[in-house]
This record gives structure tokens, sequence and C-alpha cells, in this order.
């Protein structure tokens, strides 16, 4: 079957529209609505700062984490910062503090990997992430609230 020249033109701008969207994709999957914070063996904590609002649930955003459990809450489709690990971490802890609100955490990984948290303890409803085996790469946090649409500030640090 012949191409006549037509069709190589649509073929090309084609080609040309799909190399550009992958270059641009990116960029786009690393936009987040507050600070970004990089970890590294000489800086292993940081602490960045926002506010939850969201009114998407966060398990229509990663359904489960890789423990099977659901990730409760709501929170922006768009994530609320990006963590960028600059090496291989053995374990790493991820902490809200918005005055013991009833808050949640999603953190999803460079490999797709999804990890969640609720409440810290009995006592304190503001969410943790506390795990094992963090790959050097980029990672895409949300920090939701049980009830959606609900606005509290808080502060996420992070510790080895």
């Amino acid at each position: 079957m012949a191409i006549n020249y037509q069709q190589r033109g649509a073929l090309a701008l084609a080609a040309g529209l799909a190399t550009g969207l992958l270059a641009v994709l990116p960029s786009l999957a690393q936009q987040a609505n507050f600070e970004s914070l990089t970890l590294s063996g000489a800086t292993p904590t940081a602490s960045v700062s926002g506010f939850t609002n969201g009114i998407s649930a966060l398990s229509s955003i990663a359904g489960r984490d890789r423990n099977g459990t659901i990730c409760a809450g709501f929170a922006d489709t768009a994530p609320d910062h990006i963590m960028v690990l600059q090496q291989d971490f053995a374990t790493l802890t991820l902490q809200v503090n918005s005055g013991g609100n009833d808050t949640s955490l999603l953190v999803q990984g460079p490999d797709g990997t999804v990890r969640c948290g609720d409440d810290t303890d009995r006592r304190n409803p503001d969410a943790r992430v506390q795990d094992q085996n963090w790959p050097a790469g980029t990672y895409s946090v949300w920090v939701g609230s049980h009830q959606q649409g609900q606005r509290y500030n808080y502060s996420l640090s992070t510790t080895p």
C-alpha cells in the first residue's frame, strides 16, 4: 500500500506533535501547588508548608498504597509538593503538623509506588508516612484533609 504526499505530511505532523508533547510532559508532571524539597546525604531533612483545600478523593488519585490500604482523605488533583531524593534512603519519615487537625498523606514515587499515611497515633490525627526503601528520584506528595474542602495550614517535615 503506497502512502501519498498528503498522508506523509499528516504522519510527519503527528510524529512532531507527539515528540513535542513527550518533551513537555515531564515538566508538566513536576508542577506542584507549594514549595519543593530536595534531600541528600548532606541535607537529609527538610520542611515546607502549605494548606489543605482539596475536593478530590485521594483514593481516586492513587487508589491503594503498596500495602493495599485505601488512601483516605481529600486533596487537590495536583500534588502539593515535589520531593527529590538525590540518593537512596533506607528509611524516611514525612510528618504533617497542622496543629492536630485530621490530615492525610499520599506519596507517589518515581516508579509509581504509592505510600499513604494517616494519623500519627491515637491522640494525634496529623498524618505521617514512615517507611523503608526509598529509591532516588522524584516523588509527588499530596497533603489532604479527611473532610472535603477543609482548609488547614500545615508544615511538612522529613527525617531519615
